[in-house]
């Protein structure tokens, strides 16, 4: 094994599970990466984790990130440990799951945020369960060459459960900062206060399908 330079499109996620706990992560310092032969580059990275609604709540995070040799289609491995807790969220995320569960129609929304970058505050809620969502995405997809973000919400629709459950379908648009490509993705998300989030299918739309 032998220690060499960390490619400038190194992009890993960590993300929170609930909508009102996002966690944005700041790079705070690269400690080192190692060549593993016939497996991969290892990264050991300390991070800081910001809450997107609260930014003086911040914690700090270490993290090993695997990327296996030759296979683009097998994730990343992470490991990471956090030190402490972002702040308790639980009365938001059930004030939400709350109010869509009692909407006389299912929520249809799109273009969050707009062309000037505004948020309604009652879709706000959904950006953040995208955000979470879009997290796993990137996960999955990413290598050390790419370095995702998500850039809008094109379509979003909620879909009727009998359950518990609260189900999205979400049409996004993922930035590549890499190569600045713009990549539409659709992801179905299922979401319980009490569960988290689980991408339940996900897929790479042709561009076309951003229209």
């Amino acid at each position: 094994m032998r220690a060499r330079l960390p490619p400038t499109g190194e992009g890993t996620t960590l993300v929170a599970t609930e909508p009102h706990s996002g966690g944005g992560c700041s790079f705070h310092d690269y400690r080192d990466l190692l060549d593993i032969n016939d497996v991969g580059h290892k990264y050991y990275l300390e991070l800081e984790l910001e809450d997107v609604l609260d930014k003086d709540s911040t914690v700090n995070c270490t993290a090993e990130v695997l990327y296996h040799l030759g296979n683009k289609n097998i994730a990343p491995d992470v490991q990471f440990t956090l030190e402490g807790e972002l702040k308790n969220t639980d009365e938001a995320d059930n004030i939400f799951y709350n109010r869509i569960k009692n909407l006389e129609k299912e929520l249809v929304a799109e273009n969050i945020p707009d062309s000037h970058g505004n948020v309604p505050p009652e879709m706000e809620p959904i950006r953040l369960l995208a955000w979470v969502a879009s997290g796993y995405v990137i996960w999955q997809n990413s290598t050390e060459n790419t370095k995702f973000q998500l850039a809008q919400i094109k379509h979003v629709k909620q879909v009727k459960r009998s359950d518990e459950y609260l189900e999205f379908d979400y049409m996004i648009l993922l930035h590549d900062m890499v190569s600045q490509e713009i990549i539409p993705w659709q992801m179905t998300v299922l979401w319980h206060p009490q569960h988290g989030v689980q991408v339940t299918q996900d897929s790479r739309q042709p561009k076309h399908a951003s229209g």
